[in-house]
């Protein structure tokens, strides 16, 4: 997406009156405004935009001072989300909340910038269903996300973290009826969880449908850097166009690509800016294991790590993914796993949605203890239970490997021709 020649016509960042913050949160020195071309902002700027940042530094030395919120209770939320949470099992905020919330209940624009795994959807999704809880009527929130499987596991979340209200939440996605959706698209959730293809599409088909999100007040992308990707810029035109300009808007990411960062320079109001990404690194407890072994011994090779993995008794591993480049090779591989008897599941694009969502439930689940997926997989699911990462191929897309790093703490295995 060209920012410069074509933000003017789907702004994420809507022009409004600048938010007040409530009086325990205390505003943060402000830096000087990024530099960026008078002439290419001139159309989107106030003279003097402000841009409040902060990073993971800031949190870490709140929590050496003592003066970081403790509690959910602190943040300002409503009894019942704190108590939602507590059954939820989240007991203390995490970083990016603890910085991120306070700001979206005073109703500032908020960019995240956060690793896989660092609590980001509560850190939206909490302050949305605060509102809602004082007003639920129709849509209160649109939440896009780049993949079926990511987007069907943030209405998951929106549900549990809602459940206390009677949430209702439609995930309008690939792979399933887009009537049935269109009909609950109609009956105006409180909140719609979408990829934005469909989303579009059912607007595009049903033009009566853009009136359900005209008192929308929260506007959500999750994996922002890769929704401000050229190939969503169509269906962000038609999305865009059915919201109100009076809104929230929450982007969330864990990188910081050039179509955020220009966003949050062209931003004419003040939005919050948190950052907790130090780039691509692995944690110090993972640990990474190289095999070169020639093609045609790949499968047998990784037959021996799965044996290996199956009877392991001291440090066991629980389970594991391995990441292919194609869906030939997933399915060749599923197909291979069965006729061994082992138990296995693959999520891959020439499978029904429905058969993804089972592979993927049954793999969360524990009921299957290895996932074949191509990079379908590879973007934003929490998975807590994986302690082996195997990568068959070397992965097409780099963020394949960020995904891989940032969110398992034991043994990546990398097969190379």
């Amino acid at each position: 997406m060209e920012v410069d020649g074509e933000a003017q016509h789907f702004r994420l960042f809507s022009k409004r009156a600048k938010p007040k913050l409530k009086p325990e949160v205390q505003p943060q020195p402000e830096p000087e405004p990024p530099s960026r071309d008078p002439a290419a902002a001139e159309a989107y700027l106030d003279p003097a935009p402000t841009i409040v940042t902060e990073t993971g530094q800031a949190d870490d030395a709140a929590d050496a001072a003592g003066t970081a919120p403790a509690t959910f209770a602190d943040l300002g939320l409503s009894q019942w989300l704190v108590d939602a949470c507590e059954a939820l099992g989240m007991r203390r905020p995490t970083a990016v909340q603890r910085r991120c919330i306070p700001r979206a209940l005073a109703g500032a624009d908020v960019l995240g910038i956060a690793e896989t795994g660092s609590g980001k959807t509560a850190a939206f999704a909490l302050p949305i269903l605060h509102r809602l809880g004082e007003d639920p009527y129709g849509v209160a929130a649109l939440a896009l996300a780049p993949t079926r499987e990511l987007a069907a596991q943030l209405a998951e979340q929106f549900r549990a973290l809602g459940a206390p209200l009677g949430l209702r939440c439609l995930a309008a996605i690939g792979g399933f009826d887009s009537l049935a959706q269109a009909k609950g698209l109609s009956r105006r959730p409180h909140v719609v969880v979408a990829t934005p293809g469909r989303i579009a599409t059912l607007v595009k088909n049903d033009p009566d449908l853009a009136k359900v999100f005209s008192r929308t007040k929260f506007l959500v992308l999750d994996e922002a850097d890769r929704i401000l990707d050229v190939n969503f810029e169509e269906e962000l035109r038609v999305i865009f166009g059915c919201l109100p300009k009076k809104r929230q808007t929450f982007l969330f990411s864990a990188t910081m690509s050039d179509n955020l960062r220009s966003l949050l320079e062209l931003s004419g109001n003040k939005s919050y800016f948190f950052e907790a990404y130090e780039g691509f690194k692995t944690v110090e407890t993972l640990k990474q294991q190289y095999i070169h072994v020639p093609p045609q011994g790949k499968e047998l090779h990784l037959w021996h790590l799965l044996s290996v993995m199956k009877g392991k008794t001291e440090d066991p591993i629980r389970s594991a993914i391995v990441f292919v480049s194609t869906c030939k090779d997933c399915q060749y591989l599923d197909l291979l796993l069965e006729e061994l008897r082992y138990p296995a599941v693959a999520l891959n694009s020439h499978k029904s949605q429905a058969q993804r969502l089972s592979a993927l439930n049954r793999f969360k689940s524990g009921q299957v203890p290895v996932l074949l997926a191509t990079d379908v997989g590879s973007r934003g699911l929490d998975i807590q239970t994986v302690d082996l990462v195997i990568n068959y191929d070397m992965p097409m897309c780099v963020y394949t490997l960020y995904w891989i790093y940032m969110q398992y703490i034991k043994i990546v295995c990398q097969h190379f021709f």
